[in-house]
């Protein structure tokens, strides 16, 4: 079910109103008291299975393996064993993540090296279609592993419950990567229909939903214009849709991440919130505990901390951020472009610890200055982040530094950033009277609902375009 579809505006309901029809009914619960966790296993992978029915086999193989690793390590006592088993349960699971993101680019790879030493070698591609959110899917097993593995929490052995854990709809195209010590609890309680937790989950759905149809897909069209062909466009213009695709990958990943929380407020779960409003923060580091939050802490816990982290030499803890940055890159994209993309946001990071910012907080006309900075960084490494090659974010790059005409060609779509930038600093300064969600007058609140609903119809793009994230 892809959330900005018209499909999801009467499949959604429908499942909702089934399952706390089901679940309030206490005869039936009575005697099936897990009938709700059965019900949401069945409407995930219906809906898995109606994007491309094999790939729910995917979803299913790396479920099967992470829960009987965990059950295998939980039981047996030597060290030595359970690292055997640890290390074939994460490698098996992984496997078909490997096999569909990356084995294309290794082909590539692999060709272009014997193709310096003259060794003409064709490798066969795989043109199948590579599973939907098996990156955030894959990943949240292998956290779950690794937790038991380490001993952060005990096996979960309910396979029912650990089979929902790991493929519950909202997230599972996109994430969140929840953490099992968040998630698997709340599978395992009895789950009651809130009104307030419904209503908020609703406000979240509206907001994300004006984020992507309106905001992210008009933004869209306007990048895509000239980054499929930037050789004909002027430098001001390169610059202007540059800004505009940061804008564009934000509203588009954070509308799906806001949706996916409200679905998962409205049956009676608690997800983590991806985004604290990025684009405000005074550094690349800070930018990384605002932008995708549950990544961070995921390459952090599990990549990070186990190199060493930073109780280690200051070299070896830099090495420690690149290779974890390094990673970030690779898990978005099997390209030389995303490498580079992770490569630099780790070495601004390098950086910004070595001069001793990255834990000093400004204030007044300096944390302006800092703010507008890290977004400039961030924006020019997006290039990397979108561009289809190194040469052409290269090229891209140069347009933009030696060809200016000061003709944007922004038109009317700098009026779509107000409402995402007024927002985020009214979140982020606490400033209760122009927070219109959340207002004490009803009549603010239910216009704000209102005028969001009509620029929705009105200008949003209902063609089921994927979020940029799903992909990967």
């Amino acid at each position: 079910m892809i959330f900005n579809s018209f499909e999801f505006l009467w499949l959604f309901p429908m499942a909702f109103c089934m399952y706390f029809f089901i679940t309030c009914r206490k005869k039936i619960v009575a005697i099936y008291p897990k009938i709700g966790n059965y019900l949401l296993i069945a409407i995930s992978y219906g809906l898995f299975i109606k994007w491309e029915p094999v790939h729910a086999l995917v979803l299913l193989w790396v479920t099967a393996i992470t829960y009987l690793s965990a059950c295998k390590i939980e039981r047996d006592n030597a060290y030595g064993k359970k690292r055997y088993i640890v290390f074939a349960g994460i490698s098996l699971s992984v496997l078909p993540l490997l096999f569909y993101k990356y084995y294309n680019f290794l082909a590539k790879t692999i060709e272009q090296l014997l193709g310096e030493v003259n060794l003409e070698v064709g490798l066969p591609g795989l043109n199948w279609v590579m599973p939907l959110g098996i990156s955030f899917f894959t990943f949240q097993a292998v956290g779950y592993l690794a937790d038991v593995y380490l001993k952060r929490i005990n096996a979960e052995h309910n396979w029912w419950d650990y089979m929902l854990f790991i493929c519950f709809f909202p997230q599972i195209a996109s994430g969140p990567i929840s953490k099992a010590k968040d998630l698997l609890p709340q599978i395992k309680c009895q789950r009651v229909f809130r009104y307030k937790q419904a209503v908020q989950g609703l406000k979240w759905i509206l907001w994300g939903c004006f984020l992507k149809v309106v905001i992210a897909d008009q933004l869209g069209l306007l990048v895509d214009e000239v980054y499929s062909n930037y050789q004909h466009f002027s430098e001001s213009q390169c610059l202007g849709r540059s800004i505009m695709y940061s804008f564009q990958i934000y509203c588009d990943f954070a509308g799906y991440s806001y949706m996916a929380v409200g679905v998962g407020e409205l049956f009676g779960f608690e997800l983590i919130n991806n985004f604290r409003r990025p684009y405000l923060s005074q550094s690349v580091t800070e930018f990384w505990h605002r932008w995708h939050i549950s990544l961070s802490i995921w390459l952090k816990d599990y990549i990070y901390i186990p190199l060493g982290g930073s109780r280690c030499s200051v070299i070896k803890n830099y090495w420690n951020i690149l290779v974890t940055f390094l990673i970030s890159g690779l898990w978005h994209g099997a390209n030389w472009t995303f490498i580079l993309w992770g490569a630099f946001h780790g070495l601004f990071q390098i950086i910004e610890k070595h001069i001793g910012i990255n834990e000093i907080l400004s204030k007044g006309i300096l944390k302006g200055f800092r703010i507008l900075m890290t977004f400039v960084v961030v924006s020019f490494m997006w290039i990397f982040f979108r561009m289809p090659t190194i040469h052409d974010a290269f090229l891209f790059v140069y347009k933009i530094a030696t060809d200016f005409d000061a003709h944007f060609g922004l038109g009317g779509y700098i009026v779509l950033l107000f409402p995402v930038i007024a927002k985020d600093i009214i979140d982020e300064f606490k400033i209760n009277s122009l927070n219109l969600f959340h207002h004490k007058y009803a009549f603010v609140r239910y216009a704000t609902y209102t005028v969001l609903l009509l620029l929705i119809v009105m200008f949003g793009v209902f063609d089921g375009s994927h979020f940029i994230y799903a992909s990967f």
